[in-house]
């Protein structure tokens, strides 16, 4: 099966905060996914979103079987994010996408 990826990055010195917030949002939709040790993912049913704490940023890889799912979730991750980091003007800057 082919996968196509794309991953984003967000500055923020807070990055463990707000991915635990998106796992635990989420994951109240009673989707699968979980945070532990600055790492988690959620299981959409368009595909995979993966999430790590870095010192100075949120990093979010998100795969798919397509890439206009893969567009989807970028868009329903990165637009969660943005709400939950308001304050602090987050942004998100994704990579052009890739085909495995």
């Amino acid at each position: 099966m082919t996968e196509f990826t794309s991953v984003g990055r967000s500055a923020t010195d807070r990055a463990s905060r707000y991915g635990s917030q998106l796992v635990k949002h989420f994951t109240h939709k009673d989707l699968e996914g979980s945070w532990e040790d600055g790492r988690g993912f959620v299981r959409f049913s368009l595909g995979l979103a993966e999430f790590t704490a870095a010192d100075d940023a949120l990093i979010m890889r998100v795969v798919s079987s397509s890439e206009e799912d893969v567009a989807r979730l970028r868009d329903v991750v990165e637009r969660h994010l943005v709400r939950f980091g308001n304050r602090d003007e987050l942004t998100v800057s994704w990579d052009s996408g890739s085909q495995d």
